[in-house]
């Protein structure tokens, strides 16, 4: 099995996000191991996010399984009228199709650090519970609700 050099892994900082809904997400930086891997099937990020940001917007998956693992520090889950905290050594999972919207913050003051990961479905459609935004990820565009696109996307 080839070791993934997480050096060579570059960090993408920030969200695809149209502003404004980008702010929350800005200091967030994601390292795709699954695709330095190669993998296909599914995806696995490591996810560094500082004091005071968020993994996303809240939201839910139509086809996708999504799960998370803290490494380090602490983040407090927000779902649908609950909050959780999740420390080192935690972790999540979030269902398809469930309805249930969910991100991260992290109100601690150091940063914590996590693995995400979620099948690649193409047929799967990213709904925002809190905003009106979608993003089909066929394409990855951002979209209303409606299925106008936001500016810049097409």
């Amino acid at each position: 099995m080839p070791r993934i050099d997480l050096a060579s892994v570059p960090g993408r900082k920030g969200s695809g996000y149209p502003a404004p809904f980008d702010a929350p997400c800005a200091d967030r930086t994601r390292r795709r191991l699954g695709d330095a891997g190669g993998l296909t099937d599914f995806g696995v990020n490591l996810t560094t996010l500082p004091p005071g940001g968020w993994s996303s917007q809240r939201h839910w998956h139509s086809h996708e399984d999504e799960f998370v693992y803290v490494l380090e520090g602490e983040l407090v889950l927000v779902e649908d009228g609950a909050e959780t905290l999740l420390k080192a050594g935690d972790s999540a999972a979030f269902a398809k199709n469930s309805g249930n919207g969910h991100h991260m913050i992290n109100r601690s003051p150091v940063t914590a650090r996590y693995l995400e990961v979620g099948s690649r479905n193409p047929d799967d459609v990213i709904t925002c519970s809190d905003i009106d935004m979608m993003s089909p990820s066929s394409d990855g565009r951002f979209l209303h609700k409606d299925g106008t696109p936001y500016p810049g996307q097409g």
